[in-house]
């Protein structure tokens, strides 16, 4: 038996940067959408732009708004019910792999604390689908011979953003058992992407982090004088040039696949599925093609490696191209740059 189509959808964390590309993508397809966001680290404007954005191209817009900390159990259990939500995917987190070494309680506070609370606010609801934004962190350092990394490699953390979301992943799975044993069908996807890239085609959303430690903004920001320069942080990891390989997803093609994942849910299912190109590139490539896109020099230094930083991430994401038939679609590099460069440009204070 297959669920009824999504639509009622509660977005937690739906003003942050891949938050709101989820947010756009559902609208696209005329669902009604709940964003549950304390805008601490994400933008309220993109909410007006989302709608703005619905008025100029004539199509419905069922986008409701809620200022709340996802820690806030009641409240949410009330607005879960109030707007009848089906589904949800559950972004709210903190992501900064540095910060987290610094600050870890507020790491699992906020990361496996907050997804406690939002487990707890669904219980007994109409929630049907859970979709979890989850990470490579949650892998660690694996062996070479694991390289690329599928969903079964063994999970061994080496910062605490990693470690909270993978308790969070186990956490899910625990409460996805209690309610199927409960004879309760709810369905469960935990997404396990590697780096994000890129933004909105068409230039309605961007990237804008406050402080900004994303590589490619940070480069492109280097390039347009925004800042000092990029300062590239180790030079001395086991790989070909030294500095950290990673694999890069377009966030329109991460945003699909939890489409894919969201739609594909049946009753009672759990499933965990990597996202990513299966393609690695170190940070200086990843500085050759800004300096390409961008056609100047982008300013940089070489520094101490950042704590916490594997050395080597590539997806094997066969298992979800192979079971919901989703690809990524962008696989260049420069485009998802260009995508970037077009809105920082555009944008030169970004969302304020």
């Amino acid at each position: 038996m297959a669920f009824a189509t999504p639509k009622r959808i509660l977005v937690t964390g739906g003003t942050g940067y891949i938050g709101s590309h989820m947010v756009q993508v559902l609208l696209r397809r005329s669902l009604a959408v709940t964003v549950l966001d304390d805008c601490s680290r994400g933008h309220q404007e993109v909410i007006d732009l989302l709608r703005s954005e619905a008025a100029s191209e004539s199509r419905p817009c069922d986008l409701a708004f809620e200022r709340c900390c996802v820690s806030e159990t009641e409240r949410i259990r009330d607005l879960v019910r109030a707007r009848e939500i089906d589904s949800v995917i559950h972004f709210a987190a903190l992501a900064y792999v540095g910060e987290s070494v610094e600050r870890p309680l507020d790491y699992w506070r906020t990361n496996l604390g907050g997804t406690l609370s939002l487990l707890a606010a669904i219980e007994g609801t109409s929630v049907a689908r859970f979709v979890f934004s989850s990470t490579c962190a949650t892998y660690g350092v694996p062996e070479p011979s694991l390289i690329p990394i599928r969903e079964g490699c063994p999970q061994h953390p080496i910062n605490p953003y990693g470690a909270a979301k993978a308790a969070a992943e186990r956490a899910i799975a625990d409460f996805h058992a209690a309610q199927t044993a409960r004879g309760i069908s709810l369905a469960c996807a935990v997404l396990r992407y590697f780096n994000v890239i890129g933004c909105d085609p068409r230039g309605v959303l961007g990237e804008d982090h406050d402080p900004e430690t994303h590589l490619v903004p940070s480069a492109l920001a280097a390039a347009l004088g925004r800042r000092r320069e990029l300062v590239v942080m180790g030079t001395d990891y086991p790989t070909p040039d030294g500095t950290c390989l990673r694999d890069y997803v377009d966030v329109t093609d991460l945003c699909e696949a939890h489409w894919a994942a969201l739609s594909a849910l049946t009753p009672r299912a759990h499933e965990t599925f990597n996202v990513g190109t299966g393609i690695g590139h170190s940070v200086l490539e990843v500085l050759a093609a800004c300096e390409r896109v961008a056609l100047t020099r982008v300013p940089s230094s070489r520094g101490a490696r950042r704590p916490g930083d594997p050395p080597l991430l590539v997806a094997d994401s066969s298992l979800i191209q192979r079971r919901l038939a989703w690809a990524p679609r962008v696989t260049s590099l420069d485009d998802s740059i260009a995508s970037i460069w077009r809105w920082m440009r555009a944008n030169p204070r970004g969302y304020a």
